[in-house]
């Protein structure tokens, strides 16, 4: 049966009923469990004995004299003109703070932890991190008039459960939009909408991978890639990386996926060359391997055009294209897109659908407006001067330093090397300057085979007074 609590909250009460004896009891023992595993936490008004009584269609007398018990052993009290409530006693109970931990366990080989986030800790006052935006740049007011006119309107079948791949308009609008600013080939039907990178990566392993596949990744790379290809019992095979990209000649022949960031590789930040763009393709083809374009933060460029997407260069339908609003919006509308090829989009689209159904429709449809009205286009060329002006300081602050920038055209962030006469190593200088309130990145946190030592340095969540303060405390360490 289920008992209504003093402040509309409602808790179920097991209370078996079916004995014309022992009601009392009954009513009593429900309420005991449920005052002593914290269902009724301290201080929760219990519903007045009448109230009870009717919910649970018995008499007045057989609740009171259960609630009589109760406030006798300390449970409950009464208070003059207020009702009666849970005390502290019953959170107080051993059964409640000493909750046993379980019996199950992982599967026998499950090595993976939940990794410390950006929203974990308090913003450091001279905020480096990698892969922030600045969520001050955001178009706040506008988005949320937007968002509430489609989730007023309901759309034709608020009730209902959406399609996998997303709203059609939404992926009409990234089809145009990935078309006009990377060059991507996509027609609508080729789009499925993802919550983020990261569930397009794992739809993608879910339908190309088998236990004891091989995957070869940029190394260093992108960390939480490397880990979600491990979670499915794949090999992931380090490549290394030079001035020109992914070192296309190290690629296994057996991969059966490469992975690439070829944009902006992360967190290095050069571009992968033509040359090796179609040598990947070529070796692709050859070897009868899959592609993964993480173009991950690509519109925040600082050349005048980007080379061609490997998308856009492939002729075989191997490559799948990733994106996400995460960088170029906010991580928080978790929102992003896949390109599938035609071959796999069945397929892909029963993975999403067997492992989480659809998105939030109404996110989509507010983005669609966002794109389609030109507020988005609007918004990277506002945030990109931002970003630009934040390059262009942290360049010339790193200048005093042992360190030796990485070239980059695009991206919110700057890898350095640390120079061989540099007096701390990157993870020392990394953890030394937390404690004053700097955070930013150690190469070693990406790369798995040997790689030269350095930093990363974010620019979207560095506001731009603090930039040069923050590198003064690197340099004082460095010193």
């Amino acid at each position: 049966m289920s008992a209504g609590m003093g402040d509309d909250r409602r808790v179920d009460l097991a209370v078996d009923l079916s004995q014309r004896t022992g009601r009392t009891d009954a009513i009593y023992r429900a309420l005991h469990a449920a005052l002593t595993t914290g269902r009724i936490p301290a201080e929760q008004r219990l519903p007045s004995t009448r109230d009870l009584a009717r919910d649970l269609g018995v008499s007045r007398a057989s609740v009171a004299e259960a609630y009589e018990r109760l406030v006798a052993e300390g449970f409950l009290e009464t208070r003059p003109g207020s009702g009666t409530f849970a005390t502290a006693a019953a959170s107080d109970n051993p059964r409640v703070r000493h909750r046993a931990a379980g019996a199950l366990r992982p599967r026998a080989g499950w090595r993976w932890t939940p990794h410390a986030t950006s929203g974990d800790a308090a913003v450091p006052a001279h905020d480096f991190r990698v892969g922030i935006p600045d969520a001050s740049l955001f178009p706040f007011d506008t988005w949320r008039r937007l968002l509430a006119a489609e989730s007023r309107s309901g759309g034709p079948a608020a009730g209902a459960y959406s399609g996998p791949a997303g709203l059609p308009r939404f992926r009409e609008a990234v089809a145009r939009y990935v078309a006009g600013s990377r060059g991507v080939h996509a027609e609508p039907d080729d789009i499925i909408a993802t919550t983020g990178a990261q569930q397009a990566l794992d739809l993608v392993a879910r339908v190309l991978l088998e236990p004891g596949d091989v995957v070869a990744m940029e190394d260093p790379g992108y960390p939480e890639a490397r880990e979600l290809f491990a979670l499915h019992g794949v090999q992931v095979v380090p490549v290394p990386v030079d001035a020109e990209g992914l070192v296309v000649d190290d690629i296994p022949p057996r991969a059966r996926l490469v992975y690439t960031t070829p944009s902006h590789q992360f967190p290095l930040g050069m571009p992968l060359s033509l040359a090796r763009r179609r040598a990947l393709l070529a070796h692709a083809a050859r070897h009868g391997t899959a592609v993964i374009e993480d173009d991950y933060d690509s519109e925040f460029r600082r050349a005048r055009r980007p080379l061609e997407s490997l998308q856009a260069l492939d002729r075989d339908g191997r490559v799948v294209y990733v994106g996400t609003f995460s960088k170029s919006l906010l991580p928080g509308l978790r929102v992003g897109y896949l390109v599938a090829p035609p071959s796999l989009r069945d397929a892909l689209l029963a993975a999403r659908q067997l492992t989480d159904g659809h998105g939030a429709v109404h996110v989509q449809a507010a983005l669609a407006r966002f794109i389609d009205d030109g507020l988005l286009a609007r918004h990277v060329r506002k945030a990109s001067a931002h970003y630009t002006e934040r390059h262009e300081i942290l360049l010339d602050a790193l200048a005093g330093l042992p360190v030796e920038p990485v070239p980059s055209a695009a991206g919110l962030h700057v890898a350095a090397y640390l120079s061989a006469d540099a007096p701390l190593g990157s993870q020392e200088l990394v953890a030394r300057a937390r404690r004053r309130s700097v955070a930013l990145d150690s190469l070693a946190a990406y790369a798995v085979g040997p790689h030269r030592d350095g930093v990363v340095l974010g620019i979207g969540g560095a506001v731009t007074g603090t930039i040069r303060p923050g590198i003064r405390v690197l340099e004082q360490l460095l010193a």
